[in-house]
């Protein structure tokens, strides 16, 4: 198992920053903007209502990064490992380090008979896995951008590392909030996690195509030797709403009763 540890740099007697490393866990606030000044993401709550790009089912209040496993762009992640905790700035970051350069081979004519509805100007549409912006629609034909909405621009970040984690709870939690958008129940014992799930998220499909790269990241990036997922039932927790049983009791009348023949005159 790989550990990593955060290295002090003694300046002065009794003065010690604590410089950033590949493998340390960081808590990182920030706002991301384009060159005309757009905000794009950031995790302060008020600023993206503001800007109208609130998301009531994300995360506010700051993120919990892994150095050096591609969870951030590259230009911002260089920035944070020339600082310590506590830092505060802006970057200005260029499209190679930020997210890519405007490629015209990104750019295809498809067959309108190839979506399953008319695409139309500006209407970003899924085609093969991958999403494209619709530019034109030509007769039997339209032309879709496939390079990410902010290929080829400038990226500003204003960010603030909150502080590197040790804790490893802290970790596990940050790692959670990370996937889930939302901090978990978990549990430390040694080095096993006992991660309690909430018994929504079997509705999930997000979670079940990510609990197992959780757990990976889990056990791969901290000292953690075992990761148990628990689902707790009880009979309070599962059984149906007084509401709902008369619902689909009325439900199953009303069926019954469309069921039954018509007299015949």
């Amino acid at each position: 198992m790989e550990m990593f540890f955060t290295n002090p740099v003694i300046l002065d007697p009794g003065v010690i920053i604590m410089t950033i490393n590949e493998g340390d866990f960081i808590k990182i606030s920030y706002t991301g903007k384009l060159e005309d000044g757009t905000i794009f993401d950031t995790t302060n709550e008020e600023v993206a209502k503001v800007h109208n790009i609130f998301n009531s089912n994300g995360r506010y209040g700051g993120d919990v990064i892994i150095i050096g496993v591609n969870q951030m762009i590259s230009g911002l992640e260089e920035d944070i490992k020339e600082h310590e905790a506590g830092y505060e700035g802006t970057v200005s970051i260029p499209p190679e380090k930020a997210f890519g350069v405007h490629l015209s081979k990104l750019i295809r004519d498809l067959p309108l008979k190839r979506f399953e509805q008319k695409p139309q100007v500006g209407m970003m549409v899924q085609y093969e896995g991958k999403q494209g912006k619709v530019l034109k629609v030509m007769g039997r034909h339209a032309r879709l951008d496939f390079n990410s909405p902010m290929a080829g621009q400038i990226i500003t970040y204003d960010y603030k590392i909150e502080a590197v984690l040790e804790d490893l709870k802290e970790k596990a939690v940050g790692l959670g909030a990370l996937y889930m958008s939302q901090e978990m129940d978990i549990e430390i014992d040694g080095t096993v996690a006992r991660v309690n799930v909430p018994l929504e998220f079997n509705y999930s499909q997000h979670w079940l195509n990510t609990k197992a790269q959780l757990a990976l990241d889990m056990l791969k990036y901290t000292e953690l030797t075992e990761v148990l997922y628990v689902e707790t039932y009880t009979e309070e927790l599962v059984k149906p709403d007084p509401g709902e049983e008369e619902q689909s009791e009325a439900e199953e009348s009303d069926e019954s009763e469309s069921d039954e023949p018509e007299d015949s005159e």
